[in-house]
C-alpha cells in the first residue's frame, strides 16, 4: 500500500455518493500532487475488484464509482435531462426478482437494477433528454 494508493482510497471513503475517475483525480491532486491519473484508474480497478468500490454504469460514456463495503443494497434512478442519481431500495422488486431466478433455477450472485427517465424537476421544468 503505497501513500499515493492509501490518498486515493481516503478520496473514495471522503467522496459524496457517485463521482467519476476524473472527479476523484482532481479532488485528490488538489491535496496531493504526487497522486497520478493511473494511480486513481488502477486503484479503482482493485477497489473494485475487492468490492470496496462498485462500478457503476449509469448509461453514459464516464463510469462511475461509489464506496460499497459495509453499504446495504440499492438501486439507481438515473434521470436522462439532469443527470441526478437517486438511490432507493424496494423489497417488492427483490422479492420478484428472487421468484424470477427460482423459476428459472438461476443462482442469483448479484444485480444491479438501474431505472432511466426523468426527474420531478426536469419534467416540471421541461429539459430535454439526453
Amino acid at each position: 500500500m503505497t501513500p499515493e494508493r492509501r490518498a486515493v482510497l481516503n478520496g473514495v471513503l471522503d467522496a459524496p455518493g457517485h463521482f467519476t475517475a476524473d472527479d476523484l483525480y482532481i479532488r485528490l491532486k488538489r491535496r496531493d500532487p504526487m497522486v497520478s491519473r493511473a494511480t486513481v484508474y488502477r486503484t479503482l480497478e482493485l477497489l473494485v475488484g475487492s468490492r470496496l468500490v462498485e462500478k457503476v454504469d449509469l448509461g453514459v460514456q464516464q463510469a462511475y464509482y461509489e464506496y460499497f463495503f459495509g453499504r446495504e443494497h440499492h438501486d439507481h434512478l438515473i434521470c436522462l435531462g439532469c443527470g441526478a442519481i437517486i438511490e432507493f431500495t424496494s423489497q417488492a422488486i427483490e422479492d420478484l426478482q428472487n421468484v424470477v431466478c427460482q423459476e428459472h433455477h438461476f443462482e442469483i450472485r448479484y444485480h444491479s437494477h438501474k431505472v432511466f427517465g426523468r426527474c420531478r424537476k426536469c419534467q416540471q421544468g421541461g429539459s430535454p433528454d439526453a
